[in-house]
């Protein structure tokens, strides 16, 4: 993990430093209550043996480490100890040569907002629902001055905490194992706030956005994704149990009424930047994350509507101005 005293350096000149000084503290409790804490932190000990300063975050696969910087063996028990943190959701990564086949080709999603979007150079960035922190990792890339994220999944603050742990010196990205929810409201700090793949997770969408608007600083940035259907701008599905296995969907509005939501909530300068379904090349099973996943989730035979009958998933990517 990251010490405190590098979250405090970060955080320093933004409104939310009394607020990490508390969460720097707590973060390690929240980790070790999880029931395989033990195991994944003796693995992160055993990575400790192994530091670089050659990486590049700017690659489709963040590159971490040449494969000339160790042995055989070595490589070996890297293989091992990454796959104890098994499954992989996001990436791909390649560590020390070794390629991390994530089940999300993330780099794909990276690929469609990354000329779109203000640059990020300089920025302070808050990440919602970060996952192992592949897009934080972009985001230095793109030469953000610091990322915090936030996602209350612990396996993945264990992905991202060794990951980030292979890097010396420390770059300038955080991980915080909590929802947005515990994020302090009206803290109007961040210069851009992702929220990629979480709004149809929440039971108050509107409530969701009022909350990354709150996140950011007058005239910052919102960059989001999200399920959509097709349709009017009043058309909104809620599934009646499941949607592509997953019990936690709720509302999938038509990419227009997402736009009128967001002006709801007091957002301008609103452009949809793209809308993609969904492919199986884009989501899939691999070695490195061996459950169910998006072929699974589909009609066998009509792959243009899940299992449970629902359009199949189509994603839409937005940005949005708070006003100044």
């Amino acid at each position: 993990m990251s010490s405190p005293e590098q979250w405090l350096a970060a955080a320093a000149d933004t409104p939310i430093y009394t607020w990490l000084r508390k969460q720097a503290s707590e973060a390690e409790k929240i980790l070790s209550a999880h029931g395989d804490h033990p195991v994944w932190l003796q693995t992160l000990q055993q990575l400790s043996q192994f530091k670089t300063n050659q990486y590049d975050l700017g690659q489709p696969a963040v590159n971490i480490g040449a494969a000339e910087e160790i042995t055989t063996e070595q490589r070996k028990l890297l293989l091992t100890l990454l796959q104890n943190y098994h499954p992989w959701r996001k990436g791909p990564f390649e560590l020390f040569g070794i390629p991390v086949d994530s089940e999300w080709r993330s780099d794909l999603k990276w690929q469609r907002l990354e000329n779109s979007i203000t640059p990020l150079h300089g920025r302070n960035v808050l990440d919602v629902g970060c996952g192992n922190g592949y897009f934080m990792l972009r985001m230095l890339g793109a030469g953000a001055s610091w990322v915090l994220g936030v996602d209350p999944t612990i396996l993945f603050n264990m992905q991202f905490t060794a990951i980030k742990q292979l890097i010396s010196p420390a770059i300038s990205a955080d991980m915080l194992p909590i929802g947005i929810d515990q994020v302090p409201d009206n803290i109007a700090c961040f210069d851009t706030v992702f929220s990629m793949g979480i709004l149809y997770h929440r039971r108050s969408p509107i409530d969701h956005l009022y909350k990354l608007f709150n996140c950011l600083r007058p005239g910052g940035e919102l960059v989001l994704e999200t399920l959509v259907v097709d349709g009017p701008e009043d058309r909104v599905l809620l599934p009646a149990k499941r949607y592509a296995k997953m019990r936690n969907v709720w509302f999938i509005p038509a990419a227009d009424g997402l736009q009128v939501w967001l002006q709801r909530c007091g957002f301008i300068d609103i452009k949809i930047l793209d809308v993609s379904a969904t492919s199986m090349q884009e989501q899939r099973s691999t070695e490195w994350m061996r459950f169910e996943s998006l072929s699974d989730f589909l009609d066998p035979v009509d792959h243009s509507k899940t299992i449970e009958g629902y359009p199949a998933p189509t994603r839409a990517l937005l940005v949005a101005r708070r006003p100044c």
